[in-house]
């Protein structure tokens, strides 16, 4: 004899699945890399607002020694959150640099509140790569980005 299952269970089987994938997918801020990996896409579907949620923006904006779009020679310093914002996404300047290479991001390395995830970025074309390590401290219980620092390998 063959059971069959009812209208409920089908309802719960669904939902539970679709619990299921909503746990696995969207933004995981639990996990340093995949923060990192996160940006990236926000940055390729120019989603500012995900981009709200995944950096320290006032902490970005305290950077003025350093530019972290790489090939900059001059810092430049960013006045307000849009700014940053734009750059990141659309035609900003980061965007394009960072999308005109391949990315390669590494397994995060955790202290206590702060981690490190290291974005080596290849140029095929030159032959060069440019070695990253964003920083990301926890931030009301999620991990931010708060820095991008660039060294020439």
């Amino acid at each position: 004899m063959v059971k069959r299952f009812g209208f409920g269970f089908l309802t719960v089987a669904v939902l539970a699945s679709a619990m299921l994938l909503a746990a696995c997918g969207g933004n995981d801020m639990s996990d340093p890399r995949r923060v990192v990996i996160s940006l990236f896409g926000a940055m390729e579907k120019n989603d500012q607002a995900a981009l709200t949620h995944l950096l320290d923006i006032p902490e970005l904006m305290r950077n003025s020694q350093q530019d972290y779009a790489i090939q900059q020679e001059n810092a430049r310093v960013f006045t307000n959150p849009e700014e940053i914002l734009q750059d990141l996404t659309g035609e900003g300047e980061t965007k394009k640099v960072w999308f005109s290479h391949q990315r390669i991001v590494a397994n995060a390395q955790i202290t206590g509140e702060t981690a490190t995830v290291e974005v080596t970025f290849v140029d095929k074309a030159e032959s060069k790569g440019y070695r990253t390590m964003f920083g990301l401290h926890l931030k009301q219980g999620e991990w931010r980005i708060y820095s991008f620092k660039t060294f020439n390998e």
